[in-house]
Order: C-alpha cells, then structure tokens, then sequence
C-alpha cells in the first residue's frame, strides 16, 4: 500500500461531526508533500476547483466530507435549516467539476441519506449519519480499488513493459487507484513490469503524480512526452495499456483525461490491447454514448503558462478541454471491482452492473 492518504477526515473521534477535511495539495507535488486541512465548503470547492484533490474518485470522496463540512455552519436544533443548507451545500459543490460523474454520485448520496433520516433522526444525529455515510464512501473506493487491482493484474502477462496516461492511483482515489492498482497488483503477485508514464500536457499529472506515485512503491518507471507514446509502442516496449477513466457512458464510451483518445488510436494502430479502470460509480448509464459526456473547458492560462513564465506569445488563442471519450470500439475491456466487461459493448456493461 501506499505510505500516504489522499484524504481523510480528521476530528476527536471516528464520528466527530466539529472535524475537518485533510488532504494533500496535489498541487505541490512532487516538490512538496504537505496536508492541507479544510474547515468550510468553499476550501473544499475551491481544491476540487484547482485540482488540489483530483481523480474522479477521490472528487466523489471529498465532496462528501465537504457536505459535512459545509452544514456545520447551521444550528444543531433546527432540522429545516439543517435540510436547506444540505440543499445549499450540495448544489454547490456540483458546480466544481462537470466531468467527473463520481462528483454528483456522492451528492446524491448524501443527498438521499440525509432525506431518509428526516423525521427519524434529530439534527444531530442526521450530522453524524451524513459523516457515516461519507465515511462509508471512502471505505468503498478502498475496496473497490483493491478488486480492481486483483481483476486487472490477471491481465497482464510477466516481464512486460505498460503504459498509463494521467493519473489513476492512490492520489486519485480512496484507495490504491484504479489503473495505477492494476500494476500494484501485477507487482505485489510477481510480475515484472516496466511502466511508462505520459507526462500529460498541460498540468503534468504523469510526471508530477503518477511518476511520483510509482517511485514510491518501487515500480520500475520512465517517463516520457505525450507526444512519444506511439514511438515507444511501435519500439515494442509496451504490451498493454491501463489508464483510469472520469465518466463511462452505458455504450462503454469512456472519458478521461486529454490525450486519452489519441493514446487509444495509437494502440490500436499498433494492435495493443487498451483497457480502462474504473469502479462502478463512474459509469453513467443515463448517457447512451460518450457523445453526451459534459467536457470541462479550463483556464487557458495552464497552457500558456502552466508553471511560471509564458510559453505562448500574448492574446493567443487557447482551446483547453480537459477531457476526451476514447470510443468503446478501442477500448479491449473495462476493469472494474466486479469484474471485466470484455467486449465492451452496450449490453455487457448493463449486465455487469446489473
């Protein structure tokens, strides 16, 4: 297992509805490992915001700590104040990051705990129900990485060299990861693997997190360009491909970090199998195909000057999405913790997911 957390809730005891988010500012890595603690909404959306915590699950995570954060503003006495703030807070939080589908599941979530405990419970206890479930949130994505990993790992041949895009591993969720689990699990079994990681334009999640990540659980990594990965399959250095995903569609059309995409057409150019990891919370059945999929637009300045002095001239014209949809055509087989949709198809998704 990794030797940090992501995230957890810190108070006086395990159900201390007064405690606080604490995260690590995954904007500091890898120069600086340091927990930030997180007291109101605000901090907690301004971090989903700014990619301080970032992976579709751990946004799902921290969005549920951030509604028991956000309603400790309220009188414990007052139960319809209780539910407009719950109300408040989770609209709110909605508006942080529209891609990611974990987000708005965890909101439900909390949302459909709190209205059942209405009428049952008093303020109080329907406080420390909410932090129960948030709780069980987080120990879900834990369990849910680890069977993604023993699911994923069976895939893999011994002594073979992987490749992942963005970051997919214990910094991006509760657990140990979704693709990142997949070569934690190959590792932990035996198998030898050398991983390459995208350094993924234009805020560096493989070279600032995966890389990082990786090294600290003593993989054999190398990390290279975007722009290298077709060079390094048609070398055959690489047998297999793993990378997470932000939302799946009921097709199996998958959306995941920029780059994604073109890291799907080279693999198949190449005849590479490409596999997604992700639990079930990222499938959104509601959206029949990738085509539907909200794609974020970011600030143009992480382009033209994503770390300190510009790279582009000044008053150019930046086009900045954040995410792609790999077709479920390329994608080999979808991982996640019951077990692997292969073919990807329609109808072998919504049979997996009951």
């Amino acid at each position: 297992m990794a030797d940090f957390e992501t995230l957890h809730w810190q108070g006086d005891g395990d159900l201390d509805i007064t405690g606080r988010l604490v995260l690590i500012d995954q904007t500091r890595l890898p120069g600086e490992l340091i927990e930030i603690e997180l007291t109101d909404v605000e901090a907690v959306w301004e971090a989903i915001r700014v990619l301080r915590v970032r992976g579709a699950p751990a946004i799902g995570v921290a969005a549920a700590y951030g509604v028991c954060v956000g309603i400790q503003t309220v009188p414990q006495a007052d139960e319809d104040a209780l539910f407009a703030r719950i109300s408040e807070v989770c609209d709110y939080l909605a508006t942080s990051r529209p891609t990611a589908v974990n987000l708005f599941w965890a909101l439900d979530r909390m949302r459909s705990t709190a209205a059942a405990m209405r009428g049952k419970e008093s303020p109080t206890g329907i406080a420390t129900g909410l932090l129960a479930e948030a709780i069980a949130i987080h120990e879900e994505d834990r369990q849910m990485c680890a069977a993604i990993g023993r699911f994923g790992a069976d895939l893999l041949p011994d002594d073979c060299g992987v490749l992942t895009h963005c970051n997919a591993g214990a910094l991006a969720t509760g657990g140990s990861g979704t693709a990142l689990s997949v070569f934690y699990a190959a590792h932990e079994a035996g198998k030898k693997l050398h991983v390459y990681c995208d350094e993924t334009r234009p805020l560096l999640q493989g070279a600032r997190l995966s890389a990082w990540e990786l090294k600290q659980r003593g993989l054999d990594v190398t990390l290279i360009c975007d722009s290298m990965a077709a060079q390094v399959m048609r070398e055959d250095r690489v047998q297999a491909i793993v990378t997470g995903a932000d939302r799946i569609a009921a097709n199996g059309d998958a959306a995941n970090k920029i780059g994604t995409y073109q890291v799907a057409l080279a693999a198949a150019a190449h005849d590479i199998p490409f596999y997604v990891a992700a639990p079930s919370s990222t499938f959104d059945l509601s959206l029949s195909s990738g085509e539907e999929i909200p794609i974020e637009e970011r600030d143009p300045a992480e382009i033209t000057a994503g770390f300190g002095p510009s790279t582009a001239p000044d008053g150019i014209g930046v086009y900045n999405p954040a995410f792609d949809v790999t077709p479920a055509e390329l994608i080999k087989a979808i991982i996640c913790e019951r077990g692997v949709i292969e073919p990807v198809t329609a109808e072998n998704v919504a049979e997996m997911l009951g």
